[in-house]
């Protein structure tokens, strides 16, 4: 009767219960560690998205300031140009 007693008041390493305790422990943390890394991967992919469109425009603006000189280089020489025949 004694064994009986003593063995249901082991929780030793090898207890089953105690093994299934420290295994929920265990995948919790792991839920956890996998939570974070989830939203850590959401946060990147939406800031690549961002820095993508970011990007996009940048190459478009660049372009477009590209343009606008070369429209006012034009505009210049033919500003001078009537100004000089003008002053003719």
């Amino acid at each position: 009767m004694e064994d009986i007693k003593k063995d249901k008041e082991d929780r030793g390493a090898l207890d089953l219960t105690f093994l299934i305790e420290e295994h929920q422990k265990q995948i919790w943390e792991y839920k956890q560690k996998e939570a974070d890394w989830i939203k850590t991967d959401n946060i990147l992919q939406g800031s690549k998205k961002i820095i993508d469109e970011l990007s996009t425009k940048l190459v478009g603006l660049a372009r477009r300031v590209q343009e606008l000189e070369y429209d006012n280089a034009t505009y210049k020489k033919e500003i001078d140009k009537m100004l000089a025949e003008k002053s003719k």
